[in-house]
């Protein structure tokens, strides 16, 4: 038997330890990926520490457990029914996967299944427990086994360490896709300095959009945004001047589409002043988990038919177009700057990114 060394947490609010464990077979319908990289996400801590307490209904894998969200590495075996891919294929694992027998998981939409469930990382719901007892393995472990159906194949042009980003960057994508932004509009991007934020900017720009408001805080992350095409992103500053009223002094009609990227530690009222700035027929997207609750006055929404949607995360078949976007050069990730650690820095990257990450640092694990 072989064994592979695995970063798990053993009590909530514990610190991660290191283990020798079985390197896991996959099932007839998997495959296992040997890890090169895994991402060190901002809101782990949080999960780890408080979700819990937080967030009771969104189910924790049973400790101790392998954590680990958005890793890449190279298919090392698959099971017997799998034919798609191979060993020694490069791919990230989409870590969003259902139940595989409800009807959108056959429609190819497993994020609306009741049992979604995050690998290594939580639930959605009560089925969650069944799926983190059928894929106990993740990022922060050398090996982990995944559906065959939640893999993206890699190009060469995009590295292990960069592809522990498309989480982050499917997030923004998925919901620019359902806001049906179209080349010559305008999108606003609220909460632009932090990481979806700032993958939001670049697929905003790659989606054509003709102007590209970003709305935050920190003046040098908004001019570093800007830098990225000054003709067609305006920086607008959160300060005591309400936010509508600063965009529609350079858009007066309003934006068409906005993307609330705003954490849950954010004030909704800030969500609040952004959605005045919505045009006529426009569409406001939620994809941070801004602490609500939002007031909606539902009658101006009646009349300037206005929409707010909520948008999960990203299918395979969207990180399979992102990854397009890379391997035909519309999208890069160049500016991002990278902090590797080694598994058992594990502990340290996480207190690193609570005080040093932002929305251009890479943080993550690197295997190898």
């Amino acid at each position: 038997m072989s064994f592979m060394q695995a970063a798990r947490l053993h009590k909530i609010g514990g610190q991660f330890t290191i283990d020798q464990l079985p390197i896991p077979e996959p099932g007839s319908h998997d495959v296992l990926i040997r890890v090169v990289a895994s991402a060190v996400i901002p809101n782990l801590k949080n999960v780890t520490t408080h979700f819990p307490e937080w967030y009771p209904f969104l189910p924790l894998p049973e400790l101790p457990a392998i954590f680990g969200l958005d890793s890449a590495g190279v298919v090392e075996s698959v099971g017997s029914a799998v034919n798609s891919f191979q060993p020694g294929d490069r791919v990230y694992v989409n870590p969003g996967i259902g139940c595989g027998q409800c009807r959108f998981c056959n429609q190819g939409d497993a994020t609306r299944c009741n049992a979604y469930t995050f690998m290594g990382y939580f639930g959605f719901g009560a089925g969650s427990k069944d799926i983190f007892k059928r894929y106990p393995y993740a990022g922060y472990g050398q090996y982990m086994t995944a559906p065959c159906t939640s893999l993206v194949r890699l190009p060469d042009c995009l590295s292990f360490a960069n592809a522990t980003r498309l989480g982050y960057l499917g997030t923004a994508y998925s919901a620019i896709r359902k806001s049906q932004l179209r080349p010559s509009q305008s999108i606003m991007i609220l909460g632009a300095s932090g990481t979806l934020g700032v993958g939001a900017t670049l697929l905003a720009l790659a989606f054509g959009a003709s102007r590209v408001v970003v709305v935050a805080r920190d003046t040098e992350a908004l001019e570093r945004l800007r830098a990225l095409d000054p003709h067609r992103i305006i920086a607008i500053q959160i300060n005591e001047q309400p936010i509508d009223q600063q965009i529609r002094a350079y858009i007066a009609s309003g934006v068409d589409v906005m993307l609330d990227t705003l954490g849950a530690k954010a004030p909704a009222q800030l969500s609040v002043e952004a959605m005045r700035a919505v045009s006529r027929g426009g569409r406001i997207v939620q994809i941070g988990g801004v602490a609500g609750p939002i007031p909606i006055d539902p009658h101006p929404f009646m009349c300037a038919q206005l929409q707010y949607i909520g948008s999960l995360w990203f299918t395979p078949s969207e990180g399979a177009e992102m990854v397009a976007l890379f391997e035909s050069g519309i999208l890069d990730f160049s500016l991002l700057e990278q902090h590797s650690y080694p598994l058992e820095k594990l502990n340290q990257a996480l207190e690193d990114i609570q005080a040093q990450g932002n929305g251009f640092t890479n943080f993550h694990i690197l295997h190898e």
